[in-house]
């Protein structure tokens, strides 16, 4: 192994002895928008400074998803696509720790040994300017400014970022995404919102309505979006292709708990099973409605894709 690739390091116990002697920066990143990239950006510059690895601490679950479990807010992004994220501003290792009872019960003066110290051998750690961590919520920038100068490291922390007078966060996010206002949501993030995953072999009850989709399964509690949505999905190749989606729980057909995401491509008949995609959402259609029978569904999935095509014609017209 190289010791300098770029790593993703599941769990405490999978750290080495080449990974000791680094800057940090610890929080969820969930999203990876703006106020977490000017996070990204001042702890990449301590790592020039110091020439010393970056490394991202995220756990799994995230904390509210431990306490809360499915009354958790809905994830931006799955695990791997933070990873990646995180991997693609520059960030040199991510280390994931698993957020269980045995952590929550750290003291933050126990959390700062174990994790930091012992695990990590930090030298300079970067955090957001509300961060708080330990069991008796006491851990904050003053004791990890304590900590640093007993233990000999460095702290820095990050103001909030803000954009027309209100604050870049993974809530804000959220809101404007269940509102269907995605523009806005793009200027939060710094990108179009998307989801990531591979297509995979489903019950084929789309072909057989005449509207063949590709499925993507979201392995969340939550998604951060549901109905029916304008899209353009991009293969590895680098092929652009527009369709409409549906991001829900399908309650006219199957009622599951999980959500899924389908895809339905517009003059599109290649085989595809298996293939990774980025789904980029543009606008919302509709909710996600239960029709009381098929015949029903395969009505409105017509007018879905009348609409979706009419999105693009003007979009394209512009």
């Amino acid at each position: 192994m190289n010791p300098a690739a770029p790593a993703f390091i599941r769990g405490l116990h999978n750290l080495r002895p080449w990974h000791r002697g680094c800057v940090a920066t610890i929080g969820s990143f969930d999203g990876v928008h703006l106020g977490h990239q000017a996070i990204l950006r001042q702890l990449m510059d301590v790592s020039r400074y110091y020439n010393l690895p970056a490394v991202v601490i995220v756990f799994e679950p995230q904390p509210h998803e431990f306490f809360s479990g499915d009354k958790a807010p809905a994830r931006l992004m799955r695990l791997r696509e933070k990873v990646q994220a995180l991997l693609a501003a520059g960030v040199s290792r991510v280390l994931c720790v698993q957020f269980n009872q045995a952590l929550r019960n750290l003291t933050a003066e126990a959390f700062v040994e174990r994790v930091l110290l012992d695990g990590l051998a930090i030298k300079h750690l970067v955090v957001g300017d509300d961060f708080r961590f330990g069991c008796d919520r006491r851990g904050d920038f003053a004791l990890l400014q304590r900590l640093g100068r007993e233990r000999g490291f460095g702290v820095t922390d990050t103001c909030t970022l803000e954009l027309g007078g209100e604050r870049v966060s993974s809530t804000r996010i959220r809101q404007l995404l269940e509102m269907g206002d995605f523009n806005q949501a793009e200027n939060l993030l710094g990108r179009p919102y998307s989801i990531s995953g591979r297509i995979a072999y489903g019950q084929q009850l789309g072909s057989k309505l005449g509207v063949p989709t590709a499925n993507v399964h979201l392995r969340r509690y939550r998604s951060p979006l549901h109905g029916v949505f304008t899209v353009t999905v991009k293969f590895a190749d680098g092929s652009l292709h527009s369709g409409v989606a549906n991001v829900g729980i399908r309650p006219t057909v199957s009622g599951d708990k999980k959500p899924l995401l389908e895809v339905h491509l517009f003059d599109f008949s290649r085989r595809v099973y298996g293939a990774k995609i980025d789904v980029v959402f543009h606008s919302k259609l509709r909710d996600e409605q239960k029709f009381n029978s098929l015949d029903e569904l395969q009505t409105q999935l017509q007018r879905d894709i009348a609409q979706g095509r009419e999105f693009f014609q003007h979009l394209s017209a512009r």
